[in-house]
């Protein structure tokens, strides 16, 4: 039995799922523009140069969920799916998905699970560990919920989601982890068969330097 573990942001999809949707409520008016847009650039050029503090980019992202009520929010990401996800949707991707058929499959991400739960069915990935966004009665408090699925936290969150399974990675002959990005270092050296996909240039190197494989689905 094998495992395939999926990055989403910049590696399945063409872009940033988390990004885009405070882009999303930004354009619907729903967040002003002025208070918001330069904040949501700057903590994703945090990310990118990996000094996010991921606590207070929860604050700033989870902070407008508990502001609606959840059927509203629900309506809003089916409009935010087809205006921001589905054009940032690959064939490639699909394939690369679609090659591990018979593998167990995760998306696992930093992106919250309201975010990205539908993401993952668009893409038929049966399952996700995601940052999980605090609830109440079934709507959200703007809180979270655990450890955040970030640098260190990937490979803690998916060692207790095995766990639940009664699982190790070592159950598995083979462990793949696609992703595009340095802060996955933590995961991706714990991983039989880490794969660095349109890689920044930090993880570049590393794959490089490592032997790791290195591809594109641009």
């Amino acid at each position: 039995m094998n495992l395939a573990l999926f990055d989403l942001d910049n590696t399945l999809l063409a872009g940033d799922s988390d990004f885009e949707w405070a882009q999303f409520l930004i354009e619907q008016g729903v967040l002003d523009r002025e208070v918001y847009e330069a904040r949501n650039q700057a903590f994703y050029d945090q990310y990118k140069a990996g000094t996010l503090n991921i606590h207070e980019f929860l604050d700033f992202q989870l902070k407008p969920l508990s502001r609606h009520p959840r059927k509203v929010l629900d309506q809003w990401h089916g409009d935010y799916m087809k205006k921001k996800i589905h054009p940032m949707l690959r064939d490639s991707a699909h394939a690369l998905v679609a090659k591990h058929v018979g593998d167990v499959r995760v998306l696992i991400t930093a992106t919250n699970s309201f975010v990205t739960a539908p993401i993952a069915r668009l893409f038929g990935i049966e399952h996700l560990i995601a940052t999980e966004p605090e609830q109440h009665g079934g709507e959200f408090t703007g809180g979270v919920t655990g450890l955040p699925c970030f640098k260190e936290g990937k490979p803690k969150r998916l060692e207790a989601w095995l766990a639940a399974r009664g699982e190790t990675l070592s159950s598995y002959e083979k462990v793949w982890f696609y992703s595009d990005s340095h802060n996955d270092l933590p995961l991706m050296k714990l991983v039989s068969h880490p794969v660095a996909v349109d890689p920044d240039a930090t993880l570049r190197a590393h794959a490089v330097a490592a032997g790791w494989p290195v591809m594109s689905l641009g």
